[in-house]
């Protein structure tokens, strides 16, 4: 047979080639959006001939096609003799459960995909996805593209020249760089199918890539004040407790979380709370929300065998071959999980999920004392994820969830916004409500520095809203005794490697903590987390001990810039914006700013540099002395820069030691920049967004787009929400407003505080 190759330009900024031994009339890809049409095109952007094809930017290439390659493989499935013998274990992902006489015999064929491309030597190599390492560019590394716990694959690389390339797999793949040449070497694929993407800047190619495979959700106001989680709460008396202690404290917070283990005793993933630990679910609820918080209940795709959800999953034949896990490539049994998650979850009154274990046969990697070579660990989760799934779809388990959760949310629930936090994300995968978190990290400051780069990198693959577990899930290290998950082990795990055996009690501990509640405050989601030990924020001391006070400090500004806050979430709903920003977003023509990879953008207004090493306690409480308290601090070239803190106004370019003082944490304000402030609030929707005052920096011209809708629910979509365009000319030092869509109410005056270096000047100005 002869490999056929097919090439469309979809517009002027995309082309898709396909490779394949059938007709092209069989192709059909799920990660492309339904409601994506191709535009017309007026200039042509490809050059093909017999060696490959080049791809044009300004007439100039900037990326050529070279080989692709599909090579004939055996799929195999697995069959059991006799009765099945199904055996159970414990694992990081739950309990899992299998059948132990299944064994391999060949059912079909299909093929092994390659693609190769030759890049320019100078651009950086971005994207793949989130995984744990901390690395930024890939030139010249390889990456494993597969789902697991603190591993979200997504086979888009997007470059500092001009391109990206987005390869329509669902498959595990492997991504090589060698000097100019990058291959996609791709498991198991019935045919070869990739895009280009062409633009100015990584924004117009992020935009672009939104076209094609779906635009972000518009997520509720409350999502994006503060979340907090821990593994676990034990009942309803333990969370309506907590929630008390918060309001009595005056902490502003939006959502309660319950993680797992809400089932009775031995039933694993059921949707059927234990009523001795939470007797009445919906009085919880109801408490909940007439104290202004909101509910998150953690769910779950494996299910024990023992429980009612299973039974109905094994009766209708929707569980995934050899495993307790329902099939969530079926539609079928998509609804029918969505359906148990009503029966009495949502008819409690609950407001979000948390699909975890969203990559559910990840767990062959999450095992033993020492941490697998990368190419073993992609072995061994490619190995165990074909004993249940379809060998071209082994990535996008997560995906399939997600869709069917907000699917059938959107035809259920009309009031509120689909909100899914979940392990495992793919292309395509924003369209459906999701927020993606990077697993199950340690507590180590060498963590919270490769969770800066990932969270980029997110960022760079069009995931609009990305988290983490602030303060690291795993604190303990080795005293056994302290481990959290009900785990009783007293072997050492290579995962669980915190550097604190003695969790809040250590110093050490509250200092790491507290720095990266200053992180998570200027994330996407702001949401504490992890097992071991208690995180919240009174576990840190009291009124007047410097941790507790800062917690409370950097949780009240967030809330301060909640206006701020949601309209870039608006904004990446409606235009593809991304929150958190790499440098080379808004500075790609500063070449030290490419290489700043413990700093970024949070907006157009902000440059955040989060505190990365300890200054006041090591470890097991040891005191500090004489530790410096500054940190090094890059401000790119092209503007001036405010210190947020002191407004002292410094030239970009150039790098500065900052002041970190255990209160303060490096941000600095770009020349121009125009914040809208919120009075303090308890919760997020208190002031139902309006806007207190507004800070304009001086030292260049700025624009910002004021969004506010009723914070919920879907009326924005038939255009119920107001949008201001507000412009700072900076030669006239004149504030205007100069653009409006006010089918929502929009107050009438604000308070303007222009920010000079030496000065601030305070004056009300009327919206007309």
């Amino acid at each position: 047979m002869e490999l056929k190759r097919y090439i469309k330009q979809l517009s002027d900024q995309i082309v898709h080639v396909y490779y394949s031994f059938e007709e092209e009339s069989s192709y059909k890809s799920n990660l492309i959006a339904k409601d994506f049409s191709p535009g017309q095109y007026h200039e042509q952007i490809y050059l093909e001939n017999i060696e490959g094809i080049k791809y044009l930017y300004k007439g100039a290439c900037v990326l050529k096609q070279n080989k692709a390659s599909l090579c004939k493989k055996d799929v195999y499935k697995y069959v059991i003799d006799g009765e099945p013998v199904i055996k159970k274990k414990l694992t990081a992902n739950g309990e899992v459960s299998y059948i132990e006489n299944a064994r391999q015999e060949p059912e079909r064929t299909s093929y092994e995909g390659q693609i190769t491309f030759q890049v320019g030597k100078d651009e950086l190599l971005l994207g793949l996805g989130q995984y744990e390492d901390g690395v930024f560019d890939y030139r010249n590394r390889t990456e494993y593209l597969y789902e697991s716990n603190m591993r979200i694959a997504i086979p888009f690389l997007i470059t500092t020249g001009h391109y990206a390339i987005f390869i329509d797999s669902e498959s595990n793949m492997i991504f090589n760089s060698n000097n100019e040449e990058v291959t996609f070497t791709i498991d198991t694929t019935k045919e070869l199918s990739y895009y280009v993407i062409l633009g100015e800047d990584t924004d117009d190619i992020l935009k672009q890539f939104h076209l094609l495979t779906g635009k972000a959700s518009m997520m509720p106001r409350w999502m994006f004040g503060y979340i907090q989680s821990k593994e676990r709460y034990d009942n309803a008396q333990e969370l309506l407790e907590t929630a008390k202690e918060f309001r009595d404290r005056k902490i502003p917070i939006d959502c309660l979380v319950q993680d797992w283990y809400t089932w009775e005793e031995g039933l694993w993933g059921e949707k059927i709370f234990d009523k001795k630990r939470y007797p009445d679910l919906p009085g919880t609820v109801e408490a909940l929300h007439n104290d202004h918080f909101r509910f998150m209940v953690s769910v779950w795709p494996n299910m024990s065998p023992d429980g009612k959800n299973y039974a109905e999953f094994a009766k209708a034949g929707k569980l995934l071959p050899n495993s307790n896990v329902y099939d969530a490539f079926d539609e079928e049994a998509r609804d029918l999980y969505f359906r148990q998650c009503q029966d009495e979850i949502l008819a409690a009154g609950t407001d979000a999920f948390w699909c975890d274990n969203a990559e559910p046969f990840s767990d062959a990697d999450w095992s033993g004392i020492h941490k697998k070579p990368e190419s073993e660990r992609y072995q061994v989760v490619v190995d165990e994820s074909k004993k249940s799934m379809e060998w071209e779809r082994l990535n996008s388990y997560g995906l399939y969830h997600a869709k069917g959760m907000y699917d059938n949310w959107r035809k259920t629930i009309k009031d509120k916004r689909m909100v899914n936090l979940t392990r495992s994300g793919y292309a395509s995968g924003q369209q459906y409500g999701t927020i993606l978190w990077s697993g199950d990290i340690t507590a180590k400051w060498e963590t919270m520095r490769k969770q800066i780069v990932e969270g980029m990198k997110a960022g760079l693959c069009g995931v609009s809203y990305w988290t983490l577990d602030i303060g690291g899930f795993f604190v303990v290290k080795d005293k056994y005794e302290n481990r959290g998950c009900n785990n009783t082990s007293t072997e050492p795990i290579w995962f669980w490697d915190g550097d604190y055996n003695d969790g809040v009690e250590d110093m050490g501990y509250r200092e790491l903590y507290t720095r990266w509640i200053q992180f998570g405050a200027f994330l996407p989601i702001f949401r504490s987390h992890g097992t071991d030990t208690p995180r919240e924020p009174w576990q840190f001391g009291n009124k007047g001990d410097m941790f507790y006070d800062v917690i409370v400090k950097y949780i009240r500004l967030r809330y301060q810039l909640m206006p701020y806050i949601y309209s870039l979430a608006a904004k990446a709903h409606s235009d593809a914006y991304t929150m958190m920003r790499s440098l080379a977003f808004d500075f790609a023509e500063d070449a030290e700013a490419l290489n700043v990879v413990d700093e970024y953008m949070f907006g157009d207004a902000f440059l955040v540099a989060p505190v990365l090493e300890p200054m006041y306690y090591e470890a097991d409480s040891k005191v500090l002395s004489d530790v410096k308290k500054v940190r090094k601090v890059y401000l790119p070239k092209g503007t001036k820069w405010y210190d947020f803190w002191t407004n002292q106004v410094y030239e970009g370019g150039q790098y500065i030691e900052a002041e970190t003082d255990i209160d303060k944490m490096p941000i600095f304000v770009k020349a121009g920049a125009i914040i809208p402030f919120s009075a303090d609030m308890e919760y997020a929707d208190e002031r139902n967004g309006e806007v207190s005052f507004i800070r304009v920096y001086e030292g260049a011209d700025g624009t910002f787009e004021l969004y506010n809708d009723s914070g919920d629910g879907y009326a924005y979509e038939e255009g119920e929400f107001s949008l201001l365009t507000i412009k700072y000319f900076d030669d006239k030092k004149e504030i205007l407003f100069e653009k409006r869509v006010e089918n929502y109410p929009m107050q009438k005056t604000v308070t303007i505080q222009r920010i000079k270096p030496d000065a601030t000047e305070e004056y009300i100005l009327s919206i007309p």
